[in-house]
């Protein structure tokens, strides 16, 4: 038997997010009351990986985590947007970069006991300067790195955002890439 619904109850809606309190039946049997969120939009994060091997990170101060963190280039696409147009647009507003070959390389569950929150990371090539625009709340750094060294920041914890942690590992994986040791 899997989770059975009793009611739910919406008890916090934004535009960009929906607070559930349900009352359910858990897979043994028993009562539980269980609070999850429903994103209004979904996660959307890019590799951009230049002719030289190179990535670029962007950081920023994370209000929730009360730190400063180094992540892809990332936002949020709306349930009804082209994932590849979201993607574009997120690397062009935190980078500048424009690319010309784009690769859909993986669809990531955020963080499923609590959230129905959904990602998609693309690795974008053929990449142009240009000058970003981030959003009026965004106040960002960005950094152009060896690929390599994103990666160890990954292994050495210093990148502990989930959706960047699986998208870098993924790529350095997929592409037989060095994997340094610490």
């Amino acid at each position: 038997m899997g989770w059975k619904t009793l009611n739910s109850e919406v008890v916090f809606d934004n535009p960009w997010m929906r607070v559930h309190d349900d009352d359910v039946i858990n897979p043994r049997g028993g009562n539980n009351r269980y609070g999850w969120v429903h994103f209004k939009n979904r996660a959307i994060a890019i590799v951009p990986i230049d002719a030289e091997g190179h990535t670029w990170l962007v950081g920023q101060d994370r209000y929730t985590l009360g730190k400063y963190s180094w992540e892809l280039p990332m936002g949020g696409g709306a349930l009804d947007e082209e994932p590849l147009a979201a993607a574009q647009r997120e690397l062009a507003e935190e980078t500048g970069l424009i690319a010309e070959d784009w690769q859909e390389l993986m669809h990531v569950a955020i963080s499923n006991s609590i959230t129905d929150e959904r990602g998609i990371v693309f690795v974008a090539r053929g990449l142009t300067a240009g000058d970003p625009a981030p959003d009026d709340t965004e106040k960002l750094a960005v950094r152009r790195l060896p690929f390599s060294e994103a990666v160890q920041m990954v292994l050495n914890g210093d990148i502990d955002d989930a959706l960047t942690a699986a998208a870098l590992l993924r790529v350095a994986v997929e592409t037989s890439a060095s994997i340094p040791r610490t």
